[in-house]
Parts: structure tokens; C-alpha cells; sequence
């Protein structure tokens, strides 16, 4: 049931991200020759009009296969090539999008039935810097650093993603007037990481709909800002591809927060699998939009030179990229799945 719960996961999100694609591609007048579900052979399919629906044998990919997106013009109306540069933005652009508007939808879901973490202090640790700079239990954090804080979950991160003796000023809240303090963090040997002294029980607050709307914009940025702070950490080698995750160790982790959660009652699963959704459908939109060869990131930076210089980029140099650029990123992928199995034995 757990890995079935992962594919399910795996397919919605991907599902929505190609619906994206689709629906852009139908109002441009763009001819969609396959819509899938999954890599490798068909395993199931339909004709419906002119575009073909299927579900391939592997569980975790899909595409929105459109006519001409990857060759010559070759004068057929329906071609995505033979569009204007804007509505191939728009086809593009929309699948990432589309994540983020998932992102969104379920964030609010979420935020509807248990509210949201507030930054507020519950308790100070003796001796460590937030005592000595004067924060108190009660008191609200609402920046670090000119960083907006809307969550808990945020000044966590930003210790971890900050991690250091780096001066912190702190702007709080207490009894509704706003104070600044600045604060340096004190390496603890216990918890072999830099500590401020405070500490959080992640009550949460409940929300009405208009502010359900607001803070689920601000949990799909917290989202995007986690998946670029990870991405900069990697890129600083401040951890490793050793520490990325694939499909095989993502499906793993939706299966062990299934097994957890499960015991908890049916409301616990509901909640975190939702939770886990968001994270995937937000970093797949963030990933996505990454300026690479093969990604939607990749073929807007073209689409946007063709914009700016008011010339077509000849599309078979273009194809000759996306094509080197699929297959590193196979390879890459490949390299990960075999960490993710390494990993799951290993452990």
C-alpha cells in the first residue's frame, strides 16, 4: 500500500505538471500528438480526437508529446513551431506553473484544517545568546537578517541554510511593539551545530479563508526558497550527490511517512502526504525552471533570446542541445538511482 500511495504521489504531481503543457498547448491551436503517463512502453491507450492517451510501464515521468516542438517549421498551423514566440512561452512556462498552482491548492487545504506554525519564542535556553539579547518566551519573530518570517519552519531553515557564527538581526514583536536585537550564534558540542537558544512547540494557529489564501502563498515561497537553498548548497559543496534523492529514495520516504503515519489514524496520512505533495510539486516546478538543457527552464532562456533578438534560433540547433542535454541528465539520474539503492541497503 505505501509504495502504492508513492506512485499515486508521483502521478498527480507529474500529471498536473504535463496538464499544464496540454491545456496551454490546446489554446494556442497546438496539434498534441500523445499525452502519457509514465516512461517506457505503452501499457494502456486511448484515441480521443487527435491526440492519444496512454500510461507507459514505468511509474515515474510523463509528456505532452506536440507537433513539431522539437523539429523544422514545416508550415502546418497546428505546429508548435509555427507559433508566435509568446504563445510557446505561455506552453512552456505552464507546466511549472501549474506545480506551483498545486502547490498553492493543497498548501491551503492544509492551512485550512491545522493552520500554520507561528514564529513566536516558547522558551529561552539558558545561557546561549538569545537569552543574554534579551528575547523572551511570547515573543514573535517577523525578520532575520531582512529575511520576512511568516513561519517557524523559517528560522529553522534559515539557521541550518546559515549555518555559522554570522550576526543575526532579529526583529521581533512583543506585547505589539517591535524591537531589534542582534544575536550570534554559540556552537553547541551536544548538538554539534550553532544554537541561538530558542526553542518552538509548533502550535499552530487556525486561519479564515482570506488568510488561508495569504499564507499558503507564503508556504509555497517557503518551499521555492528551501528547494534554491538546497540547490546552493550543492553547488557550494556543502553537501553532496550523495545526499540527493531520486524517484527510489523519494518513493522510500513517502513509504516510511505512510508506515508512521498510518498508526496515527487516517487524518495523520491525509496531512502528510499532502505536506510531502507540496515539497515535490514545488520542487519540481523550481527544478523545472532551471535554465538546462532539456528542462522547460532551458527552452524558455531560447524562447527568451528569440523575444529579445526578434530572430528564430535555427531549431535543429536547438533540438542538437536538448538532446545533449537529455542524455546527461539521464546520466545524472542514473547516478542518483544508484545512490538511492545504495542508501536504502546500506541502511
Amino acid at each position: 500500500m505505501r509504495f502504492l500511495v508513492a506512485i499515486l504521489i508521483f502521478s498527480i504531481i507529474i500529471l498536473f505538471h504535463e496538464l499544464g503543457h496540454f491545456l496551454f498547448a490546446k489554446r494556442a491551436g497546438i496539434k498534441v500528438n500523445e499525452f502519457c503517463l509514465g516512461l517506457g512502453p505503452t501499457i494502456w491507450g486511448v484515441q480521443k480526437g487527435e491526440t492519444f492517451y496512454c500510461i507507459k510501464a514505468l511509474p515515474f515521468g510523463g509528456a505532452c508529446m506536440m507537433e513539431g516542438e522539437d523539429g523544422e517549421i514545416d508550415g502546418s498551423e497546428t505546429s508548435f513551431q509555427s507559433k508566435t514566440v509568446w504563445q510557446r512561452i505561455s506552453v512552456v512556462a505552464a507546466g511549472p506553473v501549474f506545480n506551483f498552482i498545486m502547490a498553492f491548492i493543497f498548501s491551503f487545504i492544509i492551512l485550512m484544517c491545522v493552520g500554520y506554525d507561528v514564529p513566536v519564542i516558547t522558551d529561552i535556553m539558558e545561557g546561549y545568546p538569545a537569552e543574554s539579547a534579551g528575547l523572551e518566551a511570547g515573543d514573535v519573530i517577523k525578520s532575520i537578517n531582512g529575511k520576512s518570517i511568516h513561519f517557524y519552519r523559517e528560522v529553522s531553515n534559515y539557521l541550518v541554510f546559515h549555518s555559522g557564527s554570522e550576526s543575526l538581526d532579529i526583529v521581533y514583536v512583543r506585547d505589539g511593539e517591535v524591537y531589534e536585537t542582534t544575536i550570534i550564534p554559540e556552537y553547541s558540542e551536544e548538538e554539534n551545530r550553532y544554537l541561538i537558544g530558542i526553542y518552538n512547540d509548533y502550535s499552530r494557529v487556525k486561519v479564515n479563508v482570506l488568510s488561508g489564501l495569504k499564507y499558503a502563498a507564503f508556504e509555497v515561497k517557503y518551499w521555492v526558497d528551501t528547494t534554491f537553498m538546497s540547490l546552493r548548497m550543492l553547488v557550494m559543496r556543502q553537501v553532496s550527490l550523495n545526499d540527493v534523492s531520486g524517484p527510489v529514495g523519494i518513493v522510500k520516504t513517502i513509504g516510511d511517512t505512510y508506515s508512521e503515519s498510518a498508526s496515527q489514524g487516517f487524518f495523520y496520512v491525509f496531512i502528510n502526504m499532502l505536506n510531502i505533495t507540496i515539497l515535490l510539486s514545488a520542487n519540481l516546478g523550481v527544478m523545472n525552471l532551471l535554465p538546462l538543457p532539456a528542462l522547460d527552464g532551458g527552452r524558455l532562456v531560447f524562447l527568451i533570446i528569440e523575444a529579445i533578438r526578434g530572430k528564430r534560433i535555427p531549431p535543429e540547433k536547438e533540438g542538437l542541445v536538448h538532446g545533449i542535454g537529455i542524455v546527461l541528465l539521464m546520466l545524472l539520474m542514473v547516478v542518483i538511482m544508484f545512490n538511492d539503492i545504495r542508501n536504502i541497503v546500506i541502511n
